[in-house]
């Protein structure tokens, strides 16, 4: 049997150790100990883990008293790991109303500015990516369906010139592959919200502003509707 590699090692401890934070079963304030946070592992794996977390801000180094937890005011929220642990676990409801917020407030706004600054490539790319949740939309939670999806949102983020918007496209990613992956996606897709991302793609395409961000707005409110009563159901 082959061993664990460190790297697999570190990964595991990561996935471990920030999930425990993120779920609160290590509060803010906690103190760890890096030589035992993987008893019996590579001391490596640890430190390595260590580090990934402090990027994260979900902890920091002092000399001689370990590694603290530190509040989630300290978080980097938008870290796609951070969501992916927030989806996953007792937090999933106020993530995913953080999000739906997030997005009702900017993704309009970025298709608005996506109809006047989106390239010709662009404005391409967002039709065949509708085109294709149109082909799969009777398999709107398996991979392909998901996979024009991501690419909508991303391209459309990107598409709006602005920078900050565009650094966004991971956090939007993180919500669209947390709601398949945790069976909030119905199997056949809402009609009207693969309408409404046409309705976007083309008004972009035809540099049409407001019908771009209306749509939009429509878009994230159904999503926020349909994920908040999948959650209800389960």
């Amino acid at each position: 049997m082959d061993r664990p590699t460190v790297a697999s090692l570190h990964d595991a401890l990561v996935d471990r150790l920030g999930s425990a934070i993120v779920d609160g079963q290590l509060a803010a304030g906690s103190r760890l100990v890096t030589a035992e946070l993987s008893p019996g592992s590579s001391r490596g794996a640890g430190r390595e883990a260590v580090r990934v977390l402090q990027s994260l801000g979900l902890v920091r180094v002092r000399r001689k008293t370990g590694v603290e937890v530190l509040p989630v005011t300290q978080w980097n929220v938008y870290a796609p790991e951070i969501i992916a642990w927030r989806l996953a676990g007792p937090g999933r409801t106020a993530q995913l109303r953080e999000l739906s917020e997030l997005r009702g407030a900017i993704e309009p706004l970025a298709a608005r500015s996506a109809a006047v600054h989106a390239t010709d490539a662009q404005r391409q790319e967002l039709v065949a990516a509708v085109m294709e949740m149109a082909r799969t939309e009777r398999d709107a939670d398996g991979a392909e369906y998901l996979a024009a999806d991501v690419r909508f949102h991303r391209t459309l983020l990107a598409a709006s010139g602005n920078t900050m918007f565009g650094a966004l496209g991971s956090v939007v990613e993180s919500v669209l592959v947390g709601r398949t992956l945790h069976e909030l996606m119905p199997h056949d897709a809402n009609p009207h919200a693969v309408r409404w991302h046409q309705d976007v793609a083309f008004a972009v395409a035809a540099g049409r502003a407001e019908e771009a961000a209306q749509a939009m707005s429509l878009i994230v409110r159904e999503a926020g509707q349909a994920m908040a009563s999948a959650i209800s159901a389960q």
